[in-house]
């Protein structure tokens, strides 16, 4: 695919293009109306945008995918859904597909569009293995497409024993996994598109893992095709490393391609061997075959930059190899030439730079520059402005380059290629020294005369052949190994190498090769082009035919190039081009890979012994477009050279992948080196990361992970890990989608009753990233605000009031919260209780006999939310205008009145009532008590079954009652030819209809050795089924099939005790209803009985135990708990969630448990839970548990007077108070005039205390004591307090004195301090302030203010301001806050409530 670029030097007369838009517009003309594609980076991860067309006009765009679909794995029967939003202009339009198949069965596969949500939604119903598949979602409009894709896994519930069959069948069948050989040769040969279609056949689930342990087996082969020393290729003659040689060309551009080493320009040329020295034609050929290319790196790295705000920055580098184009990227995004940005590159391509231009606080951060597998990385510091007064100036802008001592960029570029050039010389000096002993050697070969025929094929090597001809060609995969020929480079029509116009080379492709089994060669494929007509090499045969087999050498060779070169390099490749390609690239992708990360140096032997001037066995391959190799035979030339090969060191297998987080949980990067030794380093956004309380780092052999324990906002950003000069990086997103708390979405659910005409409140908290859109939908429909619907919202929760609900509100109430990271939903369900509408006519007479009436009619069709009752029946005989009330009957709809005079017409009026009322009346039709008559016949009987002594008869009730119900039926026989009837039953033993099934079977008891079953007799349904008079109950064992009957005469009772049941078997019971018209259709329990006793819940059975107590040290701690439980549970005692310890003594008894501490310590306070535990579940039960003692008193008092009329006192604290956090201190007063003591503070958690009220000239004495949940120490008392009063003396003259300002700022004296206090416990906090004037206190728990909160019980009293919170709850926990505000200033102060569980 093509990709758009930026152009870089636009025109005037028209709007200009890139060279590949040129290109695409060029060749949509010339094609005709074949139109190519541009590929589109997409910002989400997944996603591949193709664009239809280059100009897109403004404000269009093509599609896009904000969210795409999530991968399922879902059990066989459920609904799996795929869900993704999309955006462009004009809107895009959204299909799905999938890749097994067409998405046409409408009830298996629904397609939607939700509105509120913009997302379209895929919903596959019923999923079974057939769905398992990979799905892909396209969004199309005019000016491109978007597709992505997400996989369904089928897990097949195969847990019923009715499929243990299918499964011990299914396990037989299926292959052997990837522990089969032969999956591995199917997915080695496979092309990656079949890689999952092979997964399922063998029955692999887990693909990532698989295709991880597939690349480890790809390089596994790879290199042991390495160290053999073999090329294979196939028999088509596809091979992944040729050789390809034409003529001498006027214009000989050496292309080479060098892959993964940052040679990989293919519209420019690299002049790899402008040195400035003159090459001859036979010198550039010969350098040619060893030309070696090592990698790419950095001479001179860019470095560290510090720019003043506004000043341009200048990054440079020097390589070691020209290269036109380095990659700059700067903080984690490519950069290109711009405004911005200024990229250069020097004539001989060995220095780069990079001008930032105008910088500002926006471009700092790391910049680098990437060469092949090399890259270096430096920091960009933008310093603000040093002098404030020239901020708005305008001055010159400077370039700040690389600080430290001067580097002559230009001077180290040419020694580099001054050395380069030396390196070259020696080569291809060696290079002639060894064609020329070649040559020689060749010759005294020929003079010999040995009886070895020599021969020269068409390029000009030596073939010995004794009796057979050497290197026979094989269709079969074989051994190649060879150089390029030096026989007849030169040609007498063209002249030597010019500086215009000297041996160069465009990046083209590199290849490795292994040759021979004698010494190993890496080569590279030179392809040349312009080619000229015909071949320059002359071949000679021993016989002297040199003109016939050159002539016929020329025509064949061209005619291969004609088939092999392109005269327009911009010419379309043919599909049968395309498909050999894919397929050589991909046979060869493993070896390439493993052999990327080096490239080899050869330094080549002179090998006297050989015949040739260089080894040289089989022949040579030029494959044409077609990819069928043609043959032609070449002769040694040169001695063997020597590999020096070069271990590729530490390499990735697998890098990181890009993460999405949630706030508040864990995120994981996972990576794996291909050695287990190695170290490594973690980096985000360029700074180291060390493992702390955040970070985890740990490695299991190769593979290293990265722990983020808990994500917040500021873990987001790029990571990188480095290990022996490697890298890999991935991005860590860290979203914060709207969340709620289980236990408030667990209440949320619970449904509301409320009655008719009053409120239903509906509110739920939530956390996510602000802004969050909240919408309320009744069921489907978004509520909005009205005259009955309020709706309340705010950043951390919202509140639904419906106003005088109505029945009609009855229904699903749903709240959805939406933010930019995502969305979620929470249901409830509103039940408005309401009377029943009237019950439904018109009522059905079933029986109006002379003596009674019986009708029936329908309930309501609302029963208001609650069950019908009763019904109030009222009757009126026709004619008279009063009704009168029969009574309340059952909530069953029929009534039988036989209190009824022949031949008079009645009606009825019904009435429903529940618990909310009574509903309105139905009024039935006249109805008249009729005369007695005969039913009318039943249907002819029919034949069920006969037998020798028995015949099974069967016939359907009369449609003619005659006004009452069958009683029963009269049953007659005769013989065949006799006209005489004979009875089968007497009159007075009718034939009645068989019993319906009982019902509410269970098992009320069971043991090892019987179980008790109970049930409900069936109804009287007359002309239906009879009443039962007995009953029969049978059994069979689980694995049998078999019935057996455990009463032989029928029990009249609904209860009955099976016996003799072996302990821990399972059997199936029924029960069959009889009568005398047969018997009813046996009633099954559900599920099979097992014969062990009933399990009981555990359950705690004394309601008095104490969840709190506080003990002395030094006593016992003694906590009994009494339960029932059936089986024996298994019963845990635990303290503040981990096991006691073994000082701890644990009395396990039948249905009770004991903890015991013989002697207590402080350090045994805690919280013990018991945890009681069997098969029919659990039961927790929790007790705090405070260690103490008598508090030791505070220290020494002191009392200090700084203000008139107050006292502080001040005393050292008590020394418990470090080891109970409960510990406060009360403090009294004692006035010597009144002789009495009285409590001026108390719960004090500080050790200052400000008493007011002093009188001057009295005595005062105070005492300060401790106090815990044990009781209170010995006081410690102050010093005598005593003020005189000072008289005023009389002074004649008044001295002047300047007024003192005893205005100040607000300032807290005793700050707040730590609190942790137990759940249902109160809280109190203090602190003291002083200011002048009198400051303003306010106090804030998560900054939000509490002082019009009515939990919180708020004072302030001469400064010391004191707050109490009645009882701790978890939504009490947080930062508490006070704020002291007057007119000079403004201080706070804060503290941390934790609440324990």
């Amino acid at each position: 695919m093509w990709k758009t670029a930026k152009n870089k030097e636009p025109t005037t007369n028209r709007r200009c293009f890139s060279i590949v838009h040129q290109y695409i517009q060029r060749f949509n003309e010339v094609s005709g109306g074949k139109s190519a594609v541009i590929r589109v980076k997409s910002m989400t991860p997944g996603v591949t945008i193709t664009q239809h067309v280059v100009n897109i006009p403004e404000g269009k765009s093509t599609p896009d995918f904000e969210s795409t679909p999530m991968s399922e794995n879902t059990k066989e029967g459920k609904v799996a859904i795929f869900k993704v939003v999309v955006k462009g202009d004009p809107k895009p339009e959204v299909t799905w597909r999938r890749a097994k198949g067409p998405i046409t069965d409408k009830d298996k596969f629904h397609s939607k569009y939700d509105e509120s949500t913009g997302e379209h939604i895929l919903e596959i119903v019923k999923v079974s293995g057939a769905e398992t598949d990979t799905y892909k979602c396209y969004a199309a409009n005019e000016y491109g497409k978007a597709v992505c894709k997400a996989t369904l896994t089928v897990i097949e519930d195969s847990n019923h024993p009715s499929d243990f069959r299918k499964l011990l069948r299914r396990s037989k069948e299926k292959p052997g996994g990837e522990s089969d050989e032969r999956f591995w040769q199917a997915m080695l040969k496979a092309d990656k598109k079949d890689y999952e279609r092979i997964c399922t056949e063998f029955g692999v689930s887990d693909l990532h893992l698989i295709l991880k342990k597939l690349e480890e087996k790809k390089e596994e082969r790879a290199h042991n095709n390495y160290q053999d020393g073999t090329t294979a290729y196939d028999e088509n003659g596809t091979e992944g490393h040729s050789f390809s040689s034409g003529g001498r060309t006027k214009n000989s551009n050496l292309k080479v391609m060098q892959k993964g080493k940052g040679l990989h320009q293919e519209d420019e040329e690299v002049h790899l061997f402008n040195t400035g020295r003159d090459l001859t034609d036979e010198e550039a050929m010969l350098l040619s075959t060893e030309l070696i290319f090592s990698t790419v790196d950095f001479v001179i790295k860019i470095q560290e930059l510090k720019a003043q705000e506004g000043d341009d920055a200048l990054f440079a580098c020097v390589l070691t190899h020209p290269l036109p184009k380095i990659t700059w990227t700067g903080k984690g995004s490519t950069l290109e030439e711009g405004a911005k940005c200024s990229i250069t590159v020097s004539d001989h391509k060995l220095i780069h730079r990079l001008l930032i231009k105008d910088c500002n606080s926006l471009d700092q951060g790391i910049y680098s520059a990437v060469a092949g597998v090399k890259s270096c990385s430096a920091w960009l510091v933008v310093q603000a402005e040093s002098d404030p007064a020239s901020a708005g100036m305008r001055r010159a802008r400077k370039t700040t380059v690389a600080s430290g001592a001067p580097i002559d960029l230009e001077k180290i570029a040419v020694e580099q290629q001054i050395k380069k050039r030396e390196e070259m010389e020696k080569i291809l000096a060696a290079v002639k020294a060894k064609h020329k002993e070649g040559q020689v050697a060749a010759m005294d070969k020929k003079s010999e005369g040995n009886s070895i025929d020599n021969t020269l094929d068409n390029s000009g090597c030596a073939t010995r052949e004794g009796g057979k001809r050497l290197g026979k060609p094989k269709n079969k995969k074989r051994m190649r190994s060879g150089q390029m020929d030096f026989d007849k480079v030169t040609d007498s029509n063209e002249g030597d190498f010019q500086d215009d116009d000297d041996f160069t080379g465009s990046v083209k492709k590199s290849k490795n090769r292994k040759h021979g089994q004698n010494g190993e060669h890496e080569q590279m494929e030179f392809d040349q082009t312009e080619t000229s007509a015909e071949s320059q090499n002359d071949v000679a045969d021993c016989d002297g035919n040199k003109d016939s087999r050159r002539q016929k050498h020329r025509k064949k060779a061209h005619r291969k190039r004609r088939t092999y070169a392109r005269e327009d390099p911009n010419e379309p490749t043919s599909e049968d081009e395309a498909s050999y390609s894919d397929e050589s690239e991909d046979s060869l992708d493993q070896h390439k890979r493993s052999r990327r990360a080096k490239q080899s140096k050869m330094l080549k032997k002179v090998n006297g012994e050989s015949t040739c001037p260089e080894e040289y066995s089989g022949y040579d391959e030029i494959e044409g477009i077609t990819g069928a190799p043609t043959h032609s035979r070449r002769k040694r030339r040169g001695p063997l050279t020597e590999d020096v090969v070069i271990d590729i060191g530490v390499h990735f297998i697998c890098g990181l992948s890009d993460v999405n987080a949630v706030i508040n949980e864990t995120a994981e990067l996972t990576c794996k080196l291909s050695s287990e030794d190695c170290e490594g380093a973690w980096f985000r956004d360029g700074k180291k990361i060390s493992p702390d309380h955040n970070f985890s780092v740990t490695n299991d052999g190769a593979i290293h992970k990265l722990v983020i324990i808990r994500c917040d906002e500021e873990h987001s950003g790029k990571y990188r890990f480095e290990a022996d000069g490697r890298k890999t990086e991935a991005m860590i997103n860290v979203k914060d989608p709207p969340r709620f708390n289980h236990a408030d979405l667990k209440a949320f659910s619970e449904p509301v009753t409320v009655k008719a005409g009053h409120n239903a409140i509906f509110k739920l908290q939530f956390l996510g990233h602000e802004p969050v859109k909240i919408k309320w939908y009744s069921e489907g429909e978004e509520l909005l605000d009205d005259n009955n619907t309020k709706i309340e919202k705010s950043a951390s929760h919202s509140r639904l009031l419906l106003s005088r609900c109505q029945r009609r509100d009855t229904g699903e109430i749903k709240i959805k919260l939406k933010n930019e990271h995502g969305f979620i939903e929470a249901i409830s369900q509103l039940i408005v209780l309401d009377k029943p509408t009237l019950p439904l006519g018109p009522a059905e007479v079933t029986e109006g006999s002379a003596i009674c009436i019986e009708f029936r009619w329908r309930p309501p069709k609302d029963d208001g939310g609650s069950p019908v009752i009763n019904y109030m029946v009222e009757r009126q005989q026709v004619g008279r205008n009063t009704w009168k009330k029969i009574g309340e009957i059952p909530g069953i709809p029929s009534y039988r009145d036989t209190d009824v005079d022949h031949g008079r017409k009645y009606c009825y009026r019904i009435r429903a009532v529940t618990a909310e009322g009574t509903s309105e009346v139905m009024e039935t039709d006249e109805m008249q008590a009729g005369t007695l008559a005969f039913p009318g016949p039943p249907a002819p009987p029919k034949v069920v079954s006969a037998y020798d002594d028995c015949v099974n008869i069967s016939w359907a009730p009369p449609s003619n009652t005659g006004g009452s119900r069958i009683l029963g039926y009269v049953l007659e026989k005769r013989k065949k030819g006799s006209n005489l009837w004979s009875a089968v039953n007497a009159t007075d033993e009718l034939i009645k209809e068989p019993p319906g099934k009982v019902s509410n079977l269970k098992v009320t008891e069971s043991s090892y050795s019987h179980f008790v079953l109970t049930w409900t007799k069936p109804e009287d349904k007359p002309e239906i089924q009879d009443e039962a008079k007995g009953y029969f109950v049978e059994i069979r064992p689980a694995e049998c099939l078999d019935w057996s009957r455990c009463n032989p005469t029928r029990i009249i009772t609904t209860s009955f005790s099976v016996k003799g049941l072996k302990s821990m078997n399972m059997y199936w019971v029924r029960v069959i209803a009889v009568n005398d018209g047969g018997e009813s259709a046996p009633e099954e329990l559900a599920n099979y009985v097992l014969a062990i006793p009933s399990p009981v819940r555990p359950k705690f059975t004394n309601h008095k135990m104490k969840s709190f107590m506080v003990v002395k040290a030094g006593n016992s701690v003694r906590i009994t708990v009494n339960f029932e439980a059936s089986p024996w549970p298994h019963v845990m005692w635990i303290k503040d969630n981990v096991p006691v310890t073994k000082r701890v003594t644990i009395t396990n008894s039948d249905g009770s448990s004991q903890l015991l501490i013989p002697s207590s310590e402080r350090s045994d306070s805690g919280i013990y839970s018991i945890l009681v535990k069997n098969l029919a579940g659990q039961e927790t039960f929790s007790t705090e548990v405070r260690v103490t003692d008598d508090p030791k008193p505070p220290g020494p008092v002191v009392l200090e007077e700084t203000v008139p009329g107050t006292v502080t006192v001040i005393w050292e604290p008590s020394p418990d108070e470090k080891r109970d956090d409960r510990l406060h201190y009360t403090v009294s007063k004692l006035d010597f005039t009144k002789g009495n003591w009285t409590t001026v503070a108390e719960k004090l958690f500080n050790n200052k205390c400000t008493v007011c009220n002093i009188m001057p000239g009295r005595e005062y004495h105070f005492r300060v004591y401790a106090e815990n949940d044990m009781g209170v120490s010995a006081p410690s008392e102050s010093p005598t307090c005593w003020k005189e009063k000072k008289k005023e003396k009389r002074v004649v003259s008044i001295p002047t004195r300047k007024e003192c300002d005893l205005r100040c700022a607000p300032t807290f004296i005793v700050p707040l301090k730590f609190h942790a206090a137990p759940k249902g416990y109160e809280c109190y906090m203090s602190c003291a302030v002083k200011g002048n004037p009198k400051p303003r206190i306010t106090w804030y728990r998560n900054h939000i203010s509490l002082n019009t909160d009515t939990n919180y019980y708020i004072s302030n009293t001469c400064g010391v301001c004191s707050m109490l919170v009645l009882r701790v709850g978890p939504r009490d926990m947080g930062e508490y806050t006070i704020a002291a505000e007057n007119a000079l200033g403004r201080a706070e102060c804060s503290t941390v409530l934790t609440v324990k569980e």
